[in-house]
This record gives structure tokens, C-alpha cells and sequence, in this order.
């Protein structure tokens, strides 16, 4: 069974922390509750954002922009095989 991790760096620090879908809707959640980051705002700017825009990429690039902006850099999820 794989184990799934994600891999960030946070303000200049490398970091690492367990994810669950059963949690988390997707790995930018996770890390912001990891760091305790409230995301109410960004999550109803981001429904807008994918309310008035025709393709996706606006609301991948607001995110990613986002997340910057707070200081988080390289999120990228980690499958981790158990042996």
C-alpha cells in the first residue's frame, strides 16, 4: 500500500507532512492547515475566479500565485511504496 506525503517548502524551510483525501481536498489545503492558515478568503476568491473564467488555468494560476505570495514553494505530492 502507498503512503502519500507532500513535500513543500515553507518561508525558506523543507518540509514534509502526511496527506488523506479523506482530510484534505487537494495538497494546497493541506499545507495551508499544516502551517495554520486560514483559507476562507482565498477559497471564496478562488470559487470566482472559476465562476467567471473559461478555462482552468486561471484558477491554477490565482492558486499558485497565491500560495507564493504566502510563502510556500515547490508543493509536490510524494507516493511512497510500502515494503
Amino acid at each position: 500500500m502507498a503512503v502519500r506525503k507532500i513535500s513543500y517548502t515553507f518561508k525558506k524551510q523543507p518540509k514534509q507532512i502526511s496527506f488523506a483525501y479523506d482530510k484534505f481536498n487537494d495538497m494546497h489545503e493541506a499545507v495551508a492547515a499544516a502551517e495554520n492558515i486560514d483559507l476562507t478568503a482565498f477559497l471564496r476568491m478562488e470559487q470566482q475566479v472559476a465562476a467567471t473564467s473559461k478555462t482552468s488555468a486561471a484558477v491554477k494560476n490565482y492558486r499558485e500565485e497565491y500560495f507564493k505570495k504566502l510563502g510556500f514553494e515547490q508543493i509536490q505530492m510524494l507516493k511512497i511504496e510500502d515494503e
